[in-house]
């Protein structure tokens, strides 16, 4: 479990952030004063730092270069009670990680330390460029011995202490992040920071304003100065995740910022100069997307100087056995099940025949939920996610041009609509069905039910046009990318899953 440090001497803020935190599984250790707060550091190693500007003993601001000499990539969030953000700003040019006001907003306050738990993990762990199944059983280590990835690795051995923009291409689930940390910490900038971005997860605005920051009464909502991830990042590198779902006028900004080093902030006209290194990963044809003049051509060529392309698990099979045994053992350690000694034939056999349309991500997965379902030394089919030992897959002459398809468990593929509040018309029958499956993932496998009945009925009513969808559904293209893909949802003339009969 995660462990945050929190030094304010207030003792009610202590609980509130206890209290707030607990809700996100990170254990809390506090303290009142600097000096008791940096001997914590020291005894206790904690993952993220909630470091109050005003301590009865010091300076919060004296206190971040302290807890810098101990461990410079232990991210700090600040917490101030001060309307001025002044103080709070000269922090993250001190190289704190974030700033948070007082009264807490409590959503705000768990998803900056979660961000700064992910940045701390992504900064601390090496990755190893060879397959050493042994050393660091955590997930977070290349593994292969291909032809194809010996060549990723050549390529990441080659350019990371250049100081060039670096493009990383591949299918969801192959390890771009990955490849970035490894990017990263065998460059000369492994002693900066390293942010990681998803662009597809934020509204353009959002985005704009959490890359570049803003200004005061730049935007409604916008009641204070921020400072945006460039700036903070400076000395570092940055991951622009999903870069194909940057609207076209942040594209524009991070243009100028790659070719100048310098930007302004949201709704400022104050030039400011940054030194960030940009590595950029996407799964998107952005060829097509220069030519439909949704990326722009320049970016395009400006982040494509070096491309490392990671190739899907169906192309280097030769690496399954040895990723299947690694995340077994990474699964055994963290799920405390050292009595699991292996995979049956059987099951071996199923794992080696699959497309993984996932990759290594949906790997991680299916074998993490092997070893958890597993009641024996054995881990045997029964104890593999049901989709498969009993897929049903697309019918089709096709599957040289790619992975199988698997459908969804569902009951039946056209779920009854909601009507007067009512639950869909099918959920009594699915769950019944499922009881006597004898599920163990029953509330995950309900909520996904109804999310593919909503999202198809969403895309039916706006003829698969996916900007209206998340318009009407409130989230952002990236997500509705996602759940078509999570449920095989096909669109054509009419949205359809790909596992229902043709007319």
């Amino acid at each position: 479990m995660a462990l945050a440090l929190v030094v304010d001497d207030d003792r009610s803020m202590r609980f509130l952030v206890e209290k707030s935190l607990e809700e996100i599984q990170v254990k809390v250790t506090a303290a009142s004063t600097a000096k008791e707060g940096l001997s914590l550091i020291s005894a206790q190693r904690p993952d993220v730092v909630l470091l109050d500007i005003m301590l009865p003993d010091r300076s919060g601001l004296e206190v971040l270069r302290d807890i810098q000499a101990i461990d410079r990539r232990l991210p700090v969030i600040f917490v101030t009670s001060d309307n001025d953000s002044g103080t709070a700003i000269e922090a993250m040019h001190l190289g704190a990680y974030d700033y948070i006001f007082k009264p807490l907003d409590i959503l705000q306050l768990n998803r900056l330390v979660q961000n700064a738990i992910t940045s701390r993990q992504l900064m601390n762990v090496p990755v190893a460029l060879a397959a050493d199944l042994e050393a660091r059983p955590d997930g977070k280590s290349f593994v292969g011995h291909s032809p194809e990835m010996l060549e990723v690795f050549k390529v990441i051995g080659r350019v990371a202490a250049q100081n060039v923009p670096v493009l990383i291409r591949g299918e969801s689930g192959t390890g771009k992040e990955l490849a970035a940390q490894a990017l990263y910490q065998h460059s000369h900038r492994c002693d900066g920071p390293f942010i990681a971005i998803n662009c597809a997860a934020l509204p353009d605005t959002l985005l704009e304003s959490e890359l570049f920051g803003h200004e005061k009464g730049s935007f409604t909502g916008a009641d204070r100065r921020r400072v945006g991830k460039f700036e903070q990042c400076d000395g570092g590198t940055i991951l622009l995740d999903e870069v194909g779902d940057m609207a076209l006028v942040v594209q524009g900004k991070v243009l100028r910022l790659l070719q100048d080093q310098r930007f302004e902030r949201l709704g400022g006209n104050e030039v400011i100069s940054t030194d960030v290194r940009i590595i950029a990963a996407t799964n998107r044809p952005l060829e097509q997307m220069v030519a439909d003049k949704t990326f722009r051509a320049d970016l395009f060529y400006r982040l494509n100087g070096i491309t490392i392309s990671l190739p899907p698990l169906r192309s280097r099979r030769d690496d399954i056995p040895l990723l299947l045994k690694y995340f077994l053992s990474q699964s055994k350690s963290m799920l405390n099940k050292p009595h699991v000694e292996g995979l049956s034939p059987e099951c071996l056999e199923i794992l080696s025949r699959y497309d993984w349309p996932g990759n290594v991500r949906e790997m991680q997965s299916v074998v993490q939920q092997a070893v958890l379902n597993s009641i024996g030394p054995i881990i045997i089919p029964e104890f593999l996610p049901r989709e498969l030992t009993c897929p049903t897959r697309v019918d089709s002459a096709a599957s040289e041009a790619g992975p199988a398809i698997l459908a969804p468990v569902t009951v039946e593929t056209s779920p009854a609509p909601v009507t007067n509040g009512q639950s869909l018309g099918d959920i009594g029958p699915f769950i019944e069905q499922r009881l006597l499956e004898k599920s163990t993932n029953l509330s995950t496998e309900v909520i996904e039910h109804v999310e593919y009945y909503l999202y198809t009925r969403v895309l039916e009513a706006t003829n698969g046009n996916q900007s209206q969808a998340a318009e009407i559904l409130g989230v952002t293209r990236g997500k509705i990318r996602d759940r078509i893909k999570a449920f095989n949802i096909s669109i054509e003339k009419r949205v359809r899953n790909v596992t229902d009969p043709e007319d």
